[in-house]
């Protein structure tokens, strides 16, 4: 059973996709200034999860244009949805062989950049990640509402039977 954080993780991923459902290649690369795409968003979570879980973690980096085309600060642009759902399901699948072994001592560990200690936690960074999906869920909601779309997700999915909360084990 992976840990409390990654169910917590796989849940709002599954939240992410669900806000995103019924969404056409062209509504997905419209830009309402000064917000990014949905498509780019999708990109830029794919970013993240390569960044913190395949990168730091594994010392892999599986799709470099990710990294240079979604990172933080990153130029705009309008990607495919399909590339970047591709991308992104690539990614949590490579990050997902890493968060299925975490444990509760890993997550305490200082994550490595440039062969030094950051003082940043593996634990903060899987908490960092949830919660980026959820403001990017709220923002992609909200173009879609701009979009004009209607019977959109209103409130958080069936957390009780798909991630209820569970204790932590050592």
């Amino acid at each position: 059973m992976p840990h409390p954080l990654v169910a917590q993780l796989r849940f709002t991923r599954s939240e992410f996709k669900r806000g995103l459902v019924g969404l056409s290649e062209a509504e997905a690369c419209r830009r309402f200034l000064p917000m990014n795409c949905i498509s780019w968003n999708v990109g830029h979570l794919a970013w993240q999860e390569q960044r913190y879980f395949v990168f730091y973690a594994q010392g892999q980096l599986p799709l470099p244009a990710i990294n240079d085309l979604f990172a933080y600060g990153a130029p705009a642009s309008t990607p495919s949805l399909h590339e970047m759902w591709t991308a992104w399901d690539t990614l949590t699948q490579a990050a997902d062989r890493w968060l299925d072994a975490l444990t509760p001592a890993t997550l305490l560990e200082h994550v490595i950049r440039a062969g030094q200690p950051s003082p940043y936690i593996f634990g903060s960074l899987v908490q960092r990640v949830i919660y980026h999906y959820w403001y990017h869920t709220g923002e992609n909601l909200a173009i879609r509402q701009l979009l004009g779309h209607t019977n959109l997700p209103e409130f958080v999915g069936d957390i009780d039977e798909e991630a209820p909360y569970r204790p932590e084990s050592s």
